[in-house]
């Protein structure tokens, strides 16, 4: 099979050929090197879709909240609506006291917590299993449209790691 590159890919390769570059030697940058900027982000609110198989991806969920209310600034409202909701129930506290406590401390500094009342039902829990910094909406997804509708900029957090996937390019080459 035959594959087409672009002519700035066939160029740069010919030029890297040509002199005798390696594609993981620092000398080759075929369309330069990226800059990094600063720009203050204005203010803004966000709400966020969490959808979680696994509540220990509540974990990842703390961490993208806290990192990205430092740059945004706004209000913050957080929509559960998945099997991580059994995380949030009493029930379980033990099992997810470390992911479910450092949440109750975002909850306290202002962050909103609300979970869809279908789902929670259809988990088999009623609004008085959660912890009390739950609030049950009737449905997740008509929440996440209200607070749009309202200006907030919607969060889609999948907690997938990043951590050493440089690495991971590395052992494959």
């Amino acid at each position: 099979m035959k594959i087409a590159l672009p002519r700035a890919w066939m160029a740069a390769l010919a030029c890297a050929v040509l002199a005798g570059a390696a594609w993981a030697d620092d000398g080759f940058a075929p369309y330069g090197r990226a800059q990094a900027e600063r720009v203050a982000t204005p203010v803004l609110n966000t709400v966020w879709d969490v959808n979680y198989a696994d509540p220990q991806g509540l974990s990842a969920l703390y961490s993208f909240l806290l990192h990205t209310r430092r740059e945004t600034r706004g209000k913050v409202v957080v929509v559960t609506h998945g099997p991580e909701l059994r995380a949030f129930a009493i029930e379980n506290y033990e099992k997810y006291q470390g992911v479910v406590d450092p949440l109750a401390e975002l909850a306290a500094e202002g962050v909103e917590f609300r979970m869809c009342g279908q789902a929670l039902r259809a988990a088999g829990f009623e609004p008085q299993d959660m912890h009390g910094f739950i609030t049950v909406v009737p449905v997740g997804f008509a929440e996440l449209a209200l607070w749009q509708s309202r200006g907030y900029q919607y969060m889609n957090p999948i907690p997938l790691n990043v951590r050493d996937v440089r690495q991971l390019e590395r052992e494959r080459s």
